[in-house]
């Protein structure tokens, strides 16, 4: 699970404006974290029982801690007919594993759970349990064939909780859309949908907030504020879900080919795209890779701006950004 990694800078009553149309701000607690979403209307409707409508048929879909999801149903290999958010999510999965060569797997739950940050109790880690896992985990052992998955081992499980909140920023973003909203920004868990223009007229502002593995979210301070002018972004890092054990820190993002955690010095991946979910599943896969794979793979992906943050030798943060994300960039803290 994702924790809130960013700041949204909003305010967080509903305002007029002088052409009377009003923000309308809604806040409230989904897919284990939070939301904040935030829409001009003009007729000043409050649509968030409509939104969390929305937000709940994907939780029916994509869920691993639903038994009678679609994801749930495929993963006890039952019958079921794939809807449109499991079919858009996993052909998006496949498409980014691609990409990333196995980075983003759809199929690593076996081994988040196995370390104890999924949808099933944590299990004594092995040499012989990872090889195991490593025989189910791999996105080129599933596939999609008539409208079903097609499983290599019956044991292999998805879970979509590193593209799903994105996928959801999406899935709100063009339901206000189609509700005539143009203006308006979704923020689930840390990932980001903006279109439009604020209540100030500008575009919104988004705070990147420093990876402190013991600031509480109260005291977070904030390393980069950057302008997402019809952007989506996404933000993935280690230092919110992590647990300590005989004194080794054992972090939640874990590497499909290996089975076991990521171990660099690559600390956060804050990755903008055209969608959320892209950025979403390029976020978690670059946190996989490392600072100098991502630096690399980011260059060849024309749709995606990339702000890194990491630590050097001496252990003091450093940050890489790509040119387009400069461009977005409002201010940035040491």
């Amino acid at each position: 699970m994702k924790y809130l990694l960013v700041f949204i800078l909003i305010a967080a009553l509903p305002i007029s404006c002088q052409n009377k149309k009003v923000y309308i701000s809604n806040e409230g607690y989904i897919y284990g974290t939070t939301y904040h979403i935030t829409y001009e209307s003009s007729k000043g409707e409050d649509l968030q029982v409509e939104i969390e409508e929305e937000m709940n048929k994907l939780n029916y879909s994509l869920s691993t801690f639903d038994s009678s999801s679609v994801i749930s149903k495929v993963n006890k290999n039952e019958e079921v007919k794939l809807d449109h958010y499991f079919l858009t999510v996993f052909n998006k999965a496949m498409e980014i594993s691609e990409k990333t060569d196995g980075a983003f797997d759809i199929t690593v739950a076996p081994m988040v759970n196995a370390w104890g940050f999924g949808f099933k109790n944590k299990e004594k880690i092995t040499d012989k349990l990872i090889d195991s896992l490593k025989n189910i985990t791999g996105y080129k052992k599933i596939r999609l064939e008539e409208g079903k998955i097609i499983k290599d081992h019956p044991k292999t499980m998805l879970d979509g909780s590193a593209i799903a909140k994105g996928f959801a920023c999406d899935v709100v973003g063009n339901f206000l859309k189609n509700k005539g909203c143009r203006n308006y920004m979704v923020e689930i868990g840390g990932e980001v949908v903006a279109r439009g223009i604020n209540k100030k007229g500008k575009a919104w502002s988004i705070g990147i907030s420093k990876p402190d593995d013991y600031n509480f979210f109260a005291n977070q301070k904030l390393k980069a504020i950057v302008k997402l002018p019809e952007r989506a972004l996404a933000t993935s890092g280690n230092y919110r879900n992590f647990y300590v054990e005989d004194g080794k820190k054992y972090a939640h993002t874990i590497d499909p080919k290996t089975g076991y955690p990521v171990q660099h010095s690559l600390l956060s991946t804050t990755v903008l795209a055209d969608n959320c979910m892209t950025a979403d599943a390029y976020a978690t896969a670059f946190m996989v890779m490392g600072l100098d794979e991502s630096i690399k793979l980011s260059e060849t992906v024309p749709e995606i701006d990339v702000y890194f943050i990491y630590a050097n030798e001496k252990g003091n943060y450093k940050t890489y950004i790509s040119p387009g994300f400069k461009k977005l960039l409002v201010k940035e803290y040491e």
